[in-house]
């Protein structure tokens, strides 16, 4: 029966405008999420956020422009608002190991009040200390003090003066503290020169008898050392009584009005450190000069030695009082939802920063900053894995934090340098849920080369790429419509303009029974449309409009397709669109350009001859075919195999190619063409070059579907209509795809008018038919094919190649047993 080219209505699927429900986009509902098609993906999500064990993270399998990004945003808003908003996380000094600093948390708000509170408190507690240090009674209080130190400094001055004046000495000392005995002679101070000028046996006896009153001075000096310290701990008592009641009238206060609210045994001890600190150092909120110290009373004998040997300073103190608001909730409801498109680790990780100080990098526990691992504690992390992926550093500290459930938080670039000594803050525990949004093909990589990956992502959600274009399909589909007019503020839409949506849908899948969601593609047409309709002045987008902006959108994209097709119009690429020729058949093939997808006839030639080198694939031997493409042509063999060889040898020389291909070639939708050309070559029969062929062929001869075949077709059409259209021209396609076309308004014209034709195919028999003019034959009981048929032709020219090589074979074997005899 011969192939019938396909009727009109086959070449693409049409929504009625009639059957829009609705006179317009504002006229239609926006359903919910439960009307999503993504109802897979939905349960997946609701189940792994549902889970709080550990390792129930959530990997988001799906191409680009499905909306995941968008998907996920509606699905968690409404739970992360009824979830509770996480606490406050702070770094505060370390008073028992000032490298480690602490982590305390603190319900929302509280880090950001705790902090300012502070601040004021450590100006309120020098202002107050100050004018409590000016009062009578403690001016009084301090100058007694004193008085009591002087006067018994004066009177231990004297003693030694006596004893070294009784000596015959006179006892210098200076602001240092230290002590010099001079020689008395004659009443006289000798120095050191005239000491050296004296007689030997004289300088011996005064020496002898200085060095006697030594030992009566160090006791008075010991004495007067005692003295000086009981003055300094009298002093520092009386400063820290001054301190002390400051601290209750001030920090007592304030450490109960929050204590309570935190509820934080951490806080309270923090508190209780820092109260301990300040009355240690009472220095850190006495204003300036107010400190005595008898190191400024001259003469003094000595310096009394400090207690500790790493006393801080006063500044150091003031800076315990300050607070590193690591993670700040502070005006936050619900849990958090972090989207981190910058993954870098000190982005994700958080780091520990460093300034320069008289040009040295310094740092403290304020410089800790956090990472969006850390922002989205008690809610939803959500990374790209191709963001993730360029960044090694990234995903190992990622993975390890999920493994230990706590963040370290290093320095930036510490495992690719030599340690320096530097802050260990404490671990920051983990309570997120992670969702890593990625390609299909990320998820199987990882799967498969790292064992942790399936650990701690054991919930995967997958998109799909489309849903049915049924009843409900689409006005799920027309929901979705409304949705992206209402949240981008665009124009509406009329019925023509909706269905012309929806039909865009279908030719975006690529079927005429589905409906694409890459929804962000959907939404670039309605957003231009609605601009094209704006700028025309029009209240509503119609269908003209729409028609308007997918012309537009071709016609920005698609100049490399016309520098293509104007090659063709100069006949540089030889593709022929009439006529006929044996071993050559136009072929088509799918090029893409950034995203912009389109279809091109080649012409694919075939020559055979005697010899037993078999078919030849040019492409795999210029290394320009893939090895789908390699298969494609060694099935080629199997089907001449099974129609041609199964009483007799199949014995021939023949080689495949594309003409003028110099990029690479990949699948096997060529292998139909292919084959025709091959047997077009073996029967001698010319094949219709108004006629492109695409379609995978099988073993048995069987014509499998191809992708692209819409673009392909549209391809040929544009070439043949530069070229004028016959009436005769063409395309065959597996019969399997038809359901697939979605044409252009154009090419369904040309059809209706019978200017072009389509025709869908089952075996490879159906195709030569159509290419050849001739009936392709019937297998008959002795093994040959009907006479006079394409396939009898093809018969009889192997068993001629094969009786002209065994006869070539025989005669060289005879030459070269002749020559082995002489």
């Amino acid at each position: 029966m011969p192939v019938k080219n396909l009727r009109p209505a086959q070449l693409r699927a049409t929504l009625p405008p009639e059957r829009i429900p609705y006179a317009d986009s504002d006229a239609a509902k926006a359903n919910g999420k439960r009307h999503s098609p993504q109802q897979r993906v939905l349960q997946a999500l609701e189940l792994g956020l549902h889970i709080t064990a550990g390792g129930y993270n959530i990997f988001l399998a799906g191409e680009p422009d499905l909306g995941r990004s968008h998907l996920l945003r509606e699905v968690l808003a409404p739970r992360a608002k009824k979830g509770a908003t996480p606490p406050d996380l702070l770094y505060v000094h370390n008073f028992q190991d000032s490298d480690a600093p602490m982590l305390i948390a603190v319900p929302a708000g509280q880090g950001r009040r705790l902090k300012a509170a502070l601040s004021r408190l450590l100006q309120q507690l020098r202002k107050e200390t100050e004018l409590r240090a000016e009062r009578p009674g403690f001016a009084r209080r301090r100058s007694l003090n004193m008085d009591r130190f002087q006067a018994k400094r004066e009177r231990l001055f004297k003693d030694m003066h006596r004893i070294a004046g009784a000596g015959g000495f006179k006892l210098d000392m200076d602001e240092a503290g230290g002590m010099t005995l001079y020689p008395l002679v004659d009443g006289k101070r000798l120095n050191e020169e005239e000491f050296e000028g004296l007689d030997e046996d004289l300088r011996r006896q005064l020496k002898q008898k200085g060095d006697s009153l030594l030992e009566p001075i160090s006791g008075y000096l010991r004495k007067l050392s005692k003295a000086e310290q009981d003055y300094l701990n009298q002093e520092r008592s009386l400063e820290r009584e001054l301190v002390d009641g400051v601290l209750k009238a001030y920090f007592d206060p304030l450490a109960e009005r929050f204590l309570p609210q935190c509820k934080s045994d951490k806080l309270t001890a923090f508190f209780r450190e820092l109260r301990d600190e300040i009355l240690d150092f009472p220095e850190s909120v006495l204003p300036p000069g107010q400190a005595k110290d008898p190191q400024d009373l001259s003469p003094r004998p000595m310096r009394p030695q400090p207690s500790l040997f790493d006393d801080p300073r006063p500044d150091e103190v003031a800076g315990h009082f300050d607070i590193n608001v690591f993670v700040d909730n502070a005006g936050s409801t619900g849990a958090p939802v972090i989207f981190d498109d910058h993954p870098t680790p000190a982005n994700l990780m958080g780091c520990i920063e460093r300034e320069a100080e008289m040009g040295a990098l310094v740092t403290d526990f304020t410089l800790i900053k956090a990472g969006s691992i850390h922002r989205a504690c008690g809610g939803y992390l959500i990374l790209h894995l191709d963001d993730l992926l360029g960044r090694p550093h990234a995903w190992e500290a990622l993975l390890r934090a999920l493994r230990s459930g706590r963040s370290i938080i290093e320095d930036a670039g510490e495992e690719d340098a030599a340690r320096a000594k530097g802050l260990r803050p404490e671990p920051v525990p983990l309570q997120i849920k992670v969702i890593l949004i990625g390609r299909e093909d990320l998820y199987e990589l990882l799967l498969e080369n790292d064992e942790r990956f399936s650990k701690l992502f054991k919930i995967k959600a997958h998109f799909i790429e489309h849903m049915p274009r049924d009843g409900t399909g689409v006005r799920i589909y027309l929901s979705h419509i409304k949705r992206i007019i209402e949240s981008d503020h665009l124009l509406p839409f009329d019925r023509e303009a909706l269905a012309g949506v929806v039909d865009y849908g279908s030719r975006l899948s690529e079927d005429q029974r589905k409906l694409s969601l890459k929804i962000p593609r959907i939404r670039e047409l309605l957003v231009e449309a609605s601009a094209y309709a704006a700028m025309a002045g029009k209240k509503m987008v119609d269908g003209a409009i729409l028609k308007k902006a997918q012309v537009a959108r071709t016609f920005r994209s698609n100049l490399v397709e016309e520098e293509f097709l104007e090659e063709y119009d100069r006949r540089i690429i030889k593709v022929v669109t009439d006529g006929a020729a044996v071993g050559k058949v136009n072929g088509l093939a799918v090029s893409f350009y950034g995203d912009f997808e389109f279809g091109l006839p080649h012409q694919i030639s075939c020559t055979v001859g005697a010899g037993s080198g078999g078919i030849v694939d040019l492409e795999r031997d210029a290394q320009l075919g893939g090895p789908i493409h390699t298969k494609a042509v060694m099935i080629l063999k199997g089907y001449l195999l099974d129609c041609f060889a199964r009483e007799k040898p199949l014995v021939l020389s023949g080689s495949l190619g594309f003409e003028q291909s110099y990029a690479g070639i990949e699948g096997d939708s060529a292998s139909g063409a292919e084959l025709a050309a091959l047997l077009s070559a073996l029967a001698d029969a010319p094949i219709r070059l108004d006629l492109a062929f695409t379609g995978a062929v099988g073993q048995t001869g069987r014509i499998m579907a191809v992708g692209g075949v819409t673009r392909k077709i549209e391809g040929f059409f544009e070439v043949c209509r530069r070229h004028g259209l016959t009436g005769k021209q063409g395309v065959i396609i597996p019969r399997d795809n038809i359901s697939h076309l979605m044409l252009h308004d154009e090419v369904v014209k040309a059809v209706e008018a019978g200017s072009f034709h389509i025709y869908g195919v089952e075996e490879i028999t159906e195709a030569m038919e159509l290419l050849t003019g001739m009936p392709a034959g019937r297998r008959l009981k002795n093994g040959g094919y009907t006479k006079g048929s394409l396939y009898d032709r093809v018969d009889g020219r192997l068993k001629e190649l094969t009786k002209i090589s065994t006869g070539l074979h025989r005669r060289r074997s005879d030459r070269a047993g002749s020559r082995s005899g002489g």
